[in-house]
């Protein structure tokens, strides 16, 4: 099976590619950019095979399609953190856009209609979510709260419309927050790993800065996240969309008072006004029994597993 993956040196397909290594019969081919950084698949060097590619020139997305001919393609690559995208919208909407967009015309020109499309969506369409909708199902109403949030309803509604148009076997998933080793120190809960462990080694004082502690949300490990991007394709049905998630939730402050249990230093917290949002969303909790069901997928790895193993990440970097 050749497996292509958009985004291969970022958290979740590096992770990916770690996964679909371990199976009988794969070849991984990963899509980079010229200045990608590379740090999350040094070690997966030999064993992948790695093109250059800018997803929003189509001319170079339908050349590197017709020189792999994947059988999967897993399309993780996106502008993903969530206040960059008020910083820049139009960037935000042109690359995960116009990037997805120029993967199925180059499907459906190479008249690859047989490969198999996974897209990463995120929990973030589901935005404003009142308390009588949680556990979230994927039928409940999209209402984004951010341009981030908004890009990622276009490319779900983009891949459904793709597969009813043209049969493209398309299945969307909807992520909620996941997390662990490599995770981008931008997101919180890196972020507070890597504050922790830079005190730990006096490199800071110990205060950690911290944005909205009240916010809850369903945090899945990345292991766990990438076997369900796996089994969506090879057991979802195409034109439907899953949520993955734990159906469990957990307040900022609760994931914060985790990480701090793995420490012994004595840390403070303190507010950060620039940490704070436009308009956050504050409840996000999802149901996962359709995506169970269909695929018999669940998640495995205990949170304070995770946490653990992203301050262990930490603490062997700074």
């Amino acid at each position: 099976m050749r497996a292509l993956i958009t985004g291969i040196t970022g958290f979740a397909g590096s992770h990916l590619a770690d996964y679909l290594l371990t199976l009988k019969d794969v070849q991984v081919s990963g899509i980079t950019r010229w200045r990608s950084r590379t740090e999350n698949i040094e070690h997966l060097k030999g064993r992948i095979n790695l093109v250059e590619c800018d997803l929003r020139d189509a001319f170079s997305v339908r050349d590197v399609l017709r020189k792999t001919r994947p059988d999967r393609v897993y399309h993780l690559a996106a502008q993903s953190y969530v206040p960059m995208s008020w910083v820049a919208p139009s960037e935000t909407l042109t690359t995960n856009l116009i990037g997805e967009v120029n993967i199925f015309e180059a499907l459906r020109q190479e008249a690859m209609l047989d490969t198999r499309i996974q897209l990463a969506c995120s929990s973030e369409e589901y935005g404003l979510v009142l308390p009588s909708e949680v556990p979230i199902k994927e039928t409940n109403s999209l209402r984004p709260l951010s341009p981030y949030g908004v890009s990622k309803v276009a490319q779900d509604f983009l891949g459904y419309q793709y597969h009813m148009s043209y049969k493209l076997f398309i299945v969307r998933t909807r992520g909620f927050n996941h997390t662990g080793p490599r995770r981008g120190e931008v997101f919180v809960t890196s972020n507070f790993a890597k504050q922790i462990a830079e005190i730990e080694k006096g490199k800071k004082e110990p205060v950690i800065y911290v944005g909205n502690l009240d916010a809850v949300r369903d945090f899945t490990d990345v292991r766990d996240t990438v076997r369900g991007y796996y089994l969506s394709l090879e057991k979802g049905e195409p034109g439907e969309v899953y949520n993955i998630c734990t159906g469990k939730g957990y307040k900022v402050r609760e994931m914060l008072d985790i990480l701090l249990s793995f420490s012994k230093v004595k840390i403070t917290t303190k507010q950060d006004e620039k940490r704070m949002r436009p308009s956050d969303v504050e409840l996000l909790v999802g149901d996962r029994t359709k995506f169970e069901k269909q695929t018999g997928w669940k998640p495995v790895i205990p949170f304070e597993k995770t946490m653990e193993d992203l301050l262990h990440y930490w603490r062997e970097r700074v």
